[in-house]
Formats: structure tokens, sequence, C-alpha cells
């Protein structure tokens, strides 16, 4: 990098603020007596005015509140002071990660069981976020609230109807939305319109292509299904194709759902078309398989997922591993200590527990299909166990015996059902819940990465102005006076650039904190909702079995 280059974010100034890197300690070994010293620099407080000595302990309760006033600065190099005090344990060679927590780690990585029970369901629109930022980080948080403090509104959106639309390969699905909302920004309280599938596809690939790059977290819509959508196309009747559209018909709903309960991507006016636009939508062709938009979209992600890979690699081989640990150090912003800021322990620690989470959503999902699948084949192993049954009691001789097979068969057909409804609770309820997380891992994940490439912009940037500068300090030398005010103005608007980069990544890194906090709320208020339902259709169930059997009982007894 030339000379000149700015350090990364979060990480400038550190001598400004080193002196206060005793401030705890002072608190701790300073006897508190009435023959004290003149204040120090680490006894000051906020506005500057020196502590004065007390008896109780207090004395270190306001010596903490004292820091905590001085941490909330608008500036953001505030980490920085909070990394120095651990410096002491990280030299005896303690990792990073065992230091001290920061604050903003036990706001945000705090378990469900700890915090308060969230209060944003999905089905409804979000409501207004509880600030409860920590000190280090609360002129970043105040700084993004803007969304959160605006007035919210309520908003109910069901496809009530699924319907096919001529015949043969150019047959399609509509579907039928109808959206209840107070929000002034709609047209009228009520909508309903019709939509095909590839509206959806065009409606996400517009909010992806505006906000992703923002740091906003863009729920993902459903993906395409060319085997189930060929079955529904040639399918005569409706009963032959009726599972995959009630499934996708489901999927849509709650992809809606998701997006409206995001405060950024409720207003935006494309979702606010989508949902009151009279008439069809114009054609989203980009969302054809088979287009020329389609492929090279494809070629595209082909290219972005061979750099994600890149970084996946088995860091065990050595070669690889030093690889990715240039290319680390080069692209992860550090203080000139060579420490990690603060902020970015944040975001390294936050995408490992994405990817460990991604991991078991995948296995959990698998785990689930494959247990949904089975209920459906004891379904069917019941029916025609209650056939059997139902054949042996009609050519039985004695009566008694006759009488308990009909009566068992009738039980068995009973529990056929309960079996057929457990299985579809198990994939409409857990299934089909893990299978959005999953997608939604990925959205959390294209954000992540959406930050590497605003980092990487930025300092790309830094690079090209060191290089026009040496330019223009050669023209200068070499008395090329014409040349001197060309290069003056490329740096002029390379330093533009610079300062918008600076800004971008600064933004990103603020808002995927707050994304991600909100992203934690919902995914453990859905995750409780889905399981308390799902247990309750399980017992309701276990229940019916249980009272089945009993009533059968008192038939097998009487056997003579």
């Amino acid at each position: 990098m030339a000379d000149g280059v700015e350090p990364p974010p979060f990480d400038n100034e550190e001598d400004e603020v080193k002196d206060e890197d005793d401030l705890f300690s002072d608190a701790k070994e300073k006897p508190a007596s009435p023959d004290m010293e003149p204040p120090q620099q680490s006894d000051l407080t906020a506005n500057g005015t020196p502590t004065e000595p007390l008896e109780d302990d207090k004395d270190e309760d306001d010596l903490f509140k004292g820091g905590s006033s001085e941490i909330k600065l608008d500036s953001d190099d505030e980490d920085v002071a909070a990394k120095a005090n651990n410096d002491g344990d990280m030299d005896s060679g303690s990792s990073p990660f065992e230091s001290e927590p920061s604050p903003p780690k036990s706001e945000i990585f705090s378990s469900p069981a700890a915090e308060s029970t969230p209060k944003i369901p999905v089905s409804q629109e979000t409501t207004k976020k509880t600030k409860v930022s920590a000190p280090s980080l609360k002129s970043d948080e105040e700084s993004i609230e803007a969304v959160d403090e605006k007035e919210t509104y309520e908003i109910d959106i069901k496809i009530i109807e699924s319907q096919k639309m001529g015949d043969g390969m150019s047959a399609y699905m509509t579907y039928k939305i109808v959206c209840k909302t107070t929000n002034p920004a709609f047209r009228r309280p009520e909508n309903i319109v019709l939509r095909r599938f590839s509206d959806f596809l065009g409606l996400h690939a517009k909010l992806a292509e505006k906000h992703v790059p923002l740091g906003v977290i863009v729920p993902p819509a459903p993906e395409k299904s060319v085997l189930g959508m060929t079955k529904v196309k040639m399918s005569k009747e409706e009963s032959g194709s009726a599972d995959f559209v009630e499934r996708r018909r489901a999927a849509l709903e709650r992809y809606l759902i998701r997006t409206a309960a995001h405060p950024m991507l409720v207003t935006d006016p494309d979702f606010i078309e989508f949902l009151e636009k009279d008439g069809d939508l114009p054609r989203s062709t980009s969302t054809s398989a088979l287009s020329g938009a389609g492929v090279m979209r494809l070629f595209h992600k082909v290219g972005e997922s061979f750099e994600k890979i890149t970084l996946k690699v088995d860091e065990s081989d050595e070669s690889w591993g030093f690889y990715l640990h240039n290319y680390f150090c080069s692209i992860i912003p550090r203080s000139p200590s060579g420490q990690w800021s603060q902020e970015e322990e944040w975001f390294q620690e936050k995408h490992q527990q994405v990817e460990a989470f991604d991991l078991q959503l995948r296995k959990l999902h698998s785990s689930i299909e494959a247990l949904s699948s089975h209920r459906r084949e004891l379904s069917t192993s019941t029916a025609t166990f209650a056939k059997s049954a139902a054949m042996l009691g009609n050519v039985e001789e004695h009566t008694a015996l006759s009488r308990a097979l009909s009566q068992l068969a009738e039980t068995e057909e009973k529990i056929e059902v309960l079996h057929k409804d457990q299985a579809e609770a198990d994939f409409f309820v857990m299934a089909e819940l893990m299978k959005d997380y999953v997608a939604l891992m990925q959205a959390v994940k294209d954000v992540f990465h959406e930050r590497i490439k605003t980092y990487k912009q930025w300092k790309e940037a830094e690079t090209t102005l060191g290089k026009k500068r040496e330019a223009k300090a050669k023209f200068e030398m070499q008395n090329k006076l014409d040349k001197v005010a060309q290069a003056q103005a490329e740096i002029t608007e390379w330093e533009q650039k610079v300062e918008t980069g600076k800004e971008d990544f600064s933004k990103i890194c603020k808002n995927i904190r707050k994304e991600m906090t909100r992203f934690e709320k919902l995914r453990v208020n859905d995750f409780k909702n889905n399981v308390i339902k799902y247990l309750e259709v399980l017992m309701e169930n276990q229940e019916k079995l249980i009272k089945y059997w009993e009533t059968f009982l008192p038939e097998a007894k009487a056997i003579a």
C-alpha cells in the first residue's frame, strides 16, 4: 500500500486513548484515604473534572460510570481503548477471543433463556425495537436507529388461493394475495392481487440488488423446481400436483411475511407495488433459467461461489493455510499494533457462528425430512394392516374374535390418519422452518461477503490514490506542468472515492450489526413458536392414539 494511506477503521488515534488504559486498574489499586494525591489523567471523569475520593465501594462504581460515559463518544475509535485494557493478557499468549468479553458481545450473543422473550412475531409487522445497546457502541447504534424509531403499522399477508392458468407446457400458476395493513404508504387498507411465481422472484431480485450492498439481510424467495412445475403443467387432474402446489403456496406466503416484517423492506416502493398494483406486473424475464440473463446470472453466481470457496479450503493443508493467512491479513482491518479491533473480532466470531449454525441446520433439516418420510411409510403400512385385519375379520367364524378383528381394523384406520397428520406436521412445521433458515443463513453470509467486497474496494481506491500521488510527484520533478494539473484532478477524484469507500465500509458494518441483532430475535421467536406448535400437535396426536387403544382394549378382553 502506498505511503499516506489511512489506517483501517476503528483503530486510528490509538495514542489519544492510551491514557485511559489504567482507568479500571487505578480504581482497584487506589486506596480510599483522605490523603490522596492530586487526580491524574486516569482519574478524570467524562466532563474533565477530577473524581472525589470515597470511603465505600461506591468509588469503584463511580469510576465505572465515568468510564461508560467516556466511551460514549461519537468516534468509532473507542474500541481500541477497550481493547488496550486486555493487551497485557494477550502478550502472555492468550487468544484475543479468550480475553475479557466486550459489552456488545454480551448483548448480541446472549442465549434466549438469559434475555427477554422476543416480541416480534413473523406473521405480523415488526414492533418497535427495544434499545439495549452497550455503552462502547451506543453512538454507532444511535446513528442507525432511525428506521426503528418510525411509527410501526400492522400488516397481514395471506395467499388464500392458487390457480392453474393455461394448458400444457405453457401453463403457469397464479396466487391470490390478500394484504391488509394500516400503513399509509399503501393506497388502500386492503389489497387483493394475482401474482405469478416469476413475479416473486423478480421482487426478490430487485430488493437484493438495492439492499444487500447496504448490509441488509433480504429474505430469499423459494427456489425453482423444474420437476415439480413440469408435473403441474402436464397433470390433467388437480389432485396429482396438489401437494407441490400447497407447499409452494405456503413457502411464498412465508417469504412475503418475512419481507414485510423488515421495517426497511416493507416501505420499499417495489414491495408496495407488488402488493397493491392492479393487473399484471411487468414480466421479469431475468428470472427464467433458459434466458440470456439467466445464463449470465449463472456465470456470475459461479464466479462468486468460486471466490467464496477459496476462503473455505481446508486450513490443514500448509500451502492453502499460508495463502489464507496472507489473504485475511490483507483484507481484515487491524490496529497499528497488529491486533484485530474489537469490531473485527465481533465479525470474525459471528461469521464462525453462522457457519456452524448453517451446518447444524442442514443436518437437522435432513433428519426431519427423513422422519416425515418414515411417518408417511408408517401410515401406508398401517392402512395395509387395517385392510388385512378387516378381511380376516370377515372370514373368521368365531363371533367374538371376528368382532375384535373388525374393531382392530377400525382402530388401525384411525391410527393411519394420525400418522399422516403427524407426518404433515413434521414437514410443514419443522422441516419447512429448517429449509427456510438454511436459505436465510445463506442470505446472512451474502451480507458478510458484501462487507469484504466493500473493504477491498476501499483499499483498492487507496492504492490507486497512492499511485496517482507518486505520478504527480514524478511530473513535478520532471517539470511537466501540463500533466501536473491533470494528475491533481485525478488525485482529487480518487480522494473522494477513498472517502466514499471509507464511509460505505463504516455504514455496512453498522448495518450488519443491527441486522444481526434483529435476525437473532426473529430466529429465536420463530423457533420458539414452531417448536411449541409442533409439540402441541405431537401431544394431541399421542393423546388420541392412547384413547383409540383404550377403546379397543375391552373388545380384545371380550374374546372368550
